[in-house]
C-alpha cells in the first residue's frame, strides 16, 4: 500500500495528526511522511496548520458536489459570469477553509439551501449595482456622506474614498471585507499578503491622479495585537512619500472604538486617543485606515493634524467602507 494511502486510513480514523505521531503509528521515516503529506495537502485531501514545532496535519472534509447543492449539474455560465464571481466572491468557513469564486459560493448556497444557478444571478445582479459607486479607478467616494452626517462639529477630512464596501445587502461582506476581517481579527499574515496587490494597484492609481500628495500617514491601530494589520500595510505597501508619524497615546485604560455606539462618544474617544508630534509642514496629504464606519477617528486625526499645521488638505482613505452613510461598524 502507498504512503499516502496508508496515512489517509489514519486520517479517516482521527482527524488531526503530528509527524512524531504517524512515525510511531506507521514505522516510516519522516522523511517518507513529509513527501506523502506533501501530496495530500496539494491534493486538498489534508491541511498543515500551525508553525513548527507545533504543526499539526488535519483531513479536510470534502465539500458538497454541485448535484448536492441543489443543483442537477454545474451551473450554467458565460466566461463572464465566472470571472465576475471569481473576483468578487470569497468565503473562508467557520473551519478556516479559503474559497473564492464558484466553489465558494456553492458553499454559501448549501448552507442556506439555496438554488446555485438562481442565486448566483441574484448575486451578479446585486454586486454589480454597488460596483457602480466606483469611479475610474475603482475607487468609491464617501465624501458627501460624511460631510451630511449629523453629529460633527466640523469636517477636517477634504475628501474621503474606499477601496470597497465593507458588506452588501443579503450576501453579507465583499471580498475585500472578508478579506480584512478576517486577516485582522485572526491576526493572519496570509491574508494580509492577499490584500496588497489590489490595495497596491488602487494606491498606485490614486497617486496618479493625485500627484499634488506629498506625504501619507496610517491612523494607528487601537487595539492591541501582536501582529497589527495597519503596521502590515505601512511596511509592505510602496508608496515613495514621506510617513508621517502618528502616535497612539496609552491610556489607564484602553477603550476600543467598536466597542461605542455613540458618534459623540467616537468623537471623544478619538481626540484622546492620539497625538501628532510631526515638524515638518505638507501641501496634501494621503490619511490611510483600514475601515471607516461612524468615520471619528480618520476625521478627529485629521482635525490634529490640520489644527497643528502640519498640512493644508487632507485626503481619507480607507480599504473598506459602509454603504449606508457613516454607521457604527463594530466587528472591525
Amino acid at each position: 500500500m502507498a504512503t499516502r494511502d496508508r496515512l489517509l486510513q489514519l486520517f479517516d480514523d482521527r482527524p488531526d495528526w503530528r509527524v512524531s505521531d504517524l512515525k510511531m503509528h506507521t514505522g516510516l521515516s519522516a522523511q517518507m511522511i513529509h513527501r506523502a503529506l506533501l501530496t495530500l495537502t496539494t491534493e486538498g485531501k489534508v491541511v498543515k496548520l500551525g508553525s513548527p514545532p507545533k504543526t499539526i496535519y488535519r483531513r479536510i472534509q470534502q465539500r458538497p458536489t454541485m448535484s448536492q447543492v441543489n443543483e442537477p449539474q454545474v451551473p450554467l455560465m458565460t466566461q463572464a459570469e465566472t470571472e465576475f464571481l471569481q473576483e468578487h466572491f470569497l468565503l473562508i468557513t467557520e473551519t478556516g477553509e479559503y474559497l473564492e469564486g464558484l466553489s465558494g459560493f456553492a458553499v454559501w448556497c448549501s448552507k442556506r439551501q439555496l438554488p446555485l444557478q438562481k442565486t448566483i444571478t441574484e448575486y451578479i445582479l446585486t454586486q454589480k449595482k454597488y460596483v457602480q459607486y466606483q469611479n475610474t479607478i475603482g475607487l468609491i467616494n464617501g465624501t458627501d456622506k460624511i460631510a451630511n452626517t449629523k453629529g460633527y462639529p466640523k469636517i477636517y477630512l477634504d475628501q474621503v474614498y474606499y477601496l470597497d464596501f465593507y458588506a452588501i445587502e443579503r450576501f453579507g461582506k465583499t471580498k475585500l471585507g472578508t478579506l480584512l476581517h478576517f486577516a485582522k481579527q485572526g491576526q493572519n499574515a496570509m491574508l494580509m499578503r492577499i490584500m496588497i496587490p489590489e490595495i497596491q494597484h488602487k494606491m498606485d492609481q490614486l497617486l496618479q491622479t493625485h500627484p499634488e500628495i506629498d506625504a501619507i500617514a496610517y491612523v494607528p491601530p487601537t487595539i492591541h495585537r501582536k501582529l497589527q494589520l495597519m503596521d502590515f500595510l505601512a511596511t509592505h505597501l510602496r508608496i515613495n512619500r514621506p510617513h508621517i508619524a502618528i502616535q497612539k497615546i496609552q491610556a489607564a485604560i484602553q477603550i476600543p472604538q467598536k466597542s461605542l455606539n455613540k458618534l459623540e462618544e467616537r468623537i471623544n474617544n478619538a481626540d484622546n486617543s492620539f497625538a501628532v508630534f510631526e515638524q515638518r509642514s505638507y501641501n496634501k496629504i494621503l490619511l490611510i485606515d483600514d475601515a471607516i464606519g461612524s468615520g471619528a477617528t480618520i476625521n478627529q486625526i485629521g482635525r490634529k493634524l490640520k489644527t497643528q499645521g502640519v498640512c493644508k488638505e487632507i485626503i481619507g482613505l480607507a480599504i473598506v467602507g459602509s454603504f449606508k452613510g457613516f454607521d457604527v461598524i463594530t466587528d472591525v
